[in-house]
């Protein structure tokens, strides 16, 4: 056994750990009234988890985070990171801009083990990461 042997399954084991989490967020958001417009999203600029398009017709960019506690996902996005999902949203938008209409928002939804996922509307503001 090599080391990169470990290394690959945790990577694998992070990367289900991502995709249920996602599929939790999704069935969240469809039951509010949701529509997945993308799902892992990649632009030249940055991966979105989620795109969605709310029941009053915003886009929703969102970030869906695992972590141990709610609270922990809720806050473990750094500035860097909102930026980051600030300017490929910017890109999404300028592909799609009928979709600008009626405004957007930066979403995260956290999930737990054992715990419902927690939807974060309007977590951030575009402006506000450097």
């Amino acid at each position: 056994m090599t080391k990169a042997d470990p290394l690959l399954g945790k990577r694998r084991e992070a990367e289900a750990r991502g995709r249920r989490s996602e599929f939790l967020a999704i069935a969240l958001l469809i039951l509010k009234g949701y529509r997945i417009l993308a799902r892992r999203l990649r632009t030249p600029l940055g991966e979105i988890d989620l795109v969605a398009r709310s029941p009053m017709g915003l886009v929703c960019f969102i970030e869906v985070k695992a972590r141990p506690e709610a609270l922990a996902a809720a806050q473990s996005l750094s500035d860097r990171q909102k930026a980051r999902i600030g300017r490929a949203a910017m890109h999404y938008l300028a592909q799609h801009p009928k979709l600008a209409r009626k405004g957007m928002r930066f979403d995260i939804i956290a999930v737990a083990p054992g715990r419902l996922p927690r939807h974060h509307r309007d977590a951030w503001r575009g402006g506000d990461a450097g």
